[in-house]
């Protein structure tokens, strides 16, 4: 017979502490193709350990051993893997049948890990959990089937690759004695079939069915004896091997094997899975609502400016707003107004006049302010006239004694929706006709009521000529740099006056200041949701650091049926990225909801959520479950096999 496995002075030492424990000590043996072999000893004999290095799940401290004349000595941890799919099916003393998996799934395990496609994986699944007598148990799960059924699952298992080699650790150790039978009488058939059996036990009469018997005590063989001839076998079974060649495509397919395979794992502990998102939709939809909220503010805010009047420029007398000598200047006057109207960067300019007067209507008395304005006030200043018309060129020439009013005096002079047209109101001493109503600008707080007057009728005939105005307002044609512009004006008012006695406010300057503390604001609070981001990933990272504690016996198990490092800790890493990307997916959804319910056009607080938002928030999540989800899915895929296995 052809020599399989080889072993020549093979020993295997255990730390512990200070204590050097020798498990197995200058063992010498070989097993032959087709053998039923027995490895019989009490507990601590050593025959656990040297079953492990058989099957390749442990290696010898010192020695040589030898799977079909090819010697494991510094092999690889994806070399040994190889090794265990190709020769190697085991069978477990307590079945190690993974709880989310049916009957089918359990069963074709290994040939996920050898390539085979679905379809071909469950028809082979299928026909030795048939041949088991198991058809009807195929979509049960392992809580649903008797202790004899699962060993059976286990040993369908086992030849799923083929299964050369059968390493069976006290497959009766754990059933009833008519189970144990069948098991046994399932086992030599394999033998007949071509199969190489070892068995590995404690008990003689599970050894008395072997051809030959290896007895271990203390690390030691006691005895190596021949029972029997070997019966005569079929041909060694062949190796079910389907892996792609080239190294894209076989990352591909494994890709598309771990997906659902992570997938399963997480719907087996939905609650710890959603808890686990938790973090990471919260972080989410605080970036992307801040950051919606953001720029709806931003826009809400140009509003409002364009409300004050589009690329106008502002003059007013004094060296600023806090120049307690600007009520005595009176170098402001309309012939600035005229000067500043011929150059070819001015849209238009309406020269203001202001002041405070007794307004009255029947028996209605009421304070409002009262601005002179020019025949373009409502154009440069974007107010929108709802009812009749603004002034005309006349009505400036001729100082009309005509009046437009805001949409509050209206209400106020004229409750119960009493149209203003046409009315009469005294300015002081002064009768005025209301020819329009104009919208109060949303930007305009406080409760003054604001009646317009043109500038010639309010100094000539209430205030006296020699008014000097309160302030200029110039609209800046449409593509001219606004700050070049005022370079302009404040050169040519200079001139004017022989010194700079007036300063300009620049509504441009004001958006962009704005623009500016809104994008400063933003990038602030969203710093700190994308800190919550972060920590919902470290949580991510904490859960999966835990899941592979947990799960460290379904990871040896993957091990020992020929799991690659990277098939592992592709699990582990797509579980990471999954949850983190689906916690996006919701923390996106939780944010256009915000949106939606308190974020309108019409809010206090709109929020305008973009395409490049909700792209970027994802992207991040992405980066967060391949960043927090690589250390847990490194520790997973460097477990050792016999560590792994050996925790319940």
């Amino acid at each position: 017979m052809t020599v399989l496995l080889e072993i020549e002075n093979v020993s295997r030492l255990f730390q512990t502490g200070e204590e050097t424990i020798t498990a197995l000590a200058e063992i010498n043996l070989h097993i032959d193709r087709g053998e039923l072999v027995a490895i019989v000893g009490a507990s601590g004999s050593g025959k656990s350990t040297l079953m492990n290095i058989l099957g390749c799940l442990d290696q010898p401290t010192v020695g040589d051993y030898r799977v079909g004349g090819r010697s494991i000595a510094g092999l690889s941890a994806d070399e040994l893997a190889a090794l265990r799919r190709e020769h190697f099916g085991f069978i477990f003393q307590r079945y190690h049948l993974l709880g989310a998996l049916n009957a089918a799934d359990n069963v074709a395990m290994p040939a996920v890990y050898a390539g085979l496609d679905a379809t071909s994986r469950r028809e082979r699944a299928r026909a030795l959990l048939d041949r088991l007598g198991l058809g009807e148990r195929i979509d049960h799960r392992s809580n649903q089937l008797s202790g004899g059924q699962q060993q059976r699952v286990s040993i369908a298992r086992a030849l799923m690759n083929g299964g050369r080699i059968i390493l069976a650790d006290e497959p009766t150790g754990a059933l009833d004695s008519k189970s144990g039978e069948t098991v046994l009488e399932i086992l030599k058939e394999l033998h007949r079939d071509g199969h190489t059996v070892i068995i590995v036990t404690h008990d003689m009469e599970v050894a008395a069915h072997a051809d030959r018997i290896i007895e271990i005590r203390d690390g030691l063989v006691l005895s190596d004896r021949l029972c029997r001839e070997p019966a005569a076998t079929a041909a060694s079974p062949s190796f079910v091997n389907r892996t792609p060649a080239s190294a894209l495509a076989g990352f591909q397919w494994r890709f598309a094997e771990a997906f659902p395979m992570a997938l399963s794992s997480m719907a087996a502990h939905r609650v710890r899975t959603f808890l686990t998102m938790l973090g990471i939709i919260i972080g989410i939809a605080a970036v992307v609502a801040v950051v919606g909220l953001g720029e709806g503010t931003r826009q809400k805010v140009l509003a409002e400016i364009s409300d004050l009047g589009a690329s106008t420029l502002s003059i007013y007398p004094g060296r600023g707003w806090d120049d307690e000598r600007a009520d005595s200047i009176t170098t402001l006057v309309v012939s600035d107004a005229e000067a500043l109207s011929a150059q070819n960067y001015v849209d238009s300019v309406t020269p203001l006049v202001s002041t405070n007067e007794r307004i009255r209507f029947g028996r209605t008395s009421i304070t409002a302010n009262v601005d002179g304005v020019g025949q373009y006030y409502f154009r440069v200043n974007g107010l929108n006239i709802v009812r009749g018309t603004g002034f005309s060129a006349d009505s400036i020439a001729e100082r009309r004694q005509e009046a437009v009013i805001d949409d509050r005096a209206a209400s106020t002079l004229f409750p119960g929706g009493e149209s203003s047209l046409g009315k009469i109101i005294m300015i002081d001493r002064l009768p005025v006709v209301i020819i329009g109503t104009v919208v109060r600008r949303s930007g305009t707080s406080g409760k003054s009521l604001q009646i317009y007057l043109p500038y010639t009728a309010l100094t000539g005939r209430l205030l006296g000529p020699a008014t000097s105005l309160a302030g200029l307002t110039v609209r800046i044609t449409d593509n001219v740099n606004t700050i070049v512009a005022e370079r302009a004006i404040v050169g040519l008012m200079t001139r004017r006056h022989g010194t700079q006695d007036f300063f300009v406010f620049n509504s441009d300057q004001l958006r962009r200041t704005l623009e500016k503390t809104s994008r400063t604001m933003t990038l602030l609070i969203s710093s700190v949701a994308v800190i919550s981001l972060i920590v919902g990933g470290i949580g991510v990272m904490n859960i999966m650091l835990v899941s592979v504690t947990e799960r460290t016996h379904e990871i040896g198990l993957r091990m020992a049926v020929g799991a690659r490092r990277l098939d592992i800790m592709l699990q582990f890493l797509i579980e990471a990225v999954t949850i983190c990307i689906a916690g996006s997916l919701l923390g996106v959804g939780l944010a256009l909801g915000a949106a939606t319910a308190f974020g309108g056009p019409g809010s206090e607080f709109p929020m305008v959520i973009s395409i490049d938002a909700i792209l970027a928030a994802c992207l991040v999540a992405l980066l967060v479950g391949l960043v927090f989800g690589f250390l847990p899915a490194r520790n997973a895929s460097r477990l050792d096999p016999v560590d792994a296995l050996s925790r319940e």
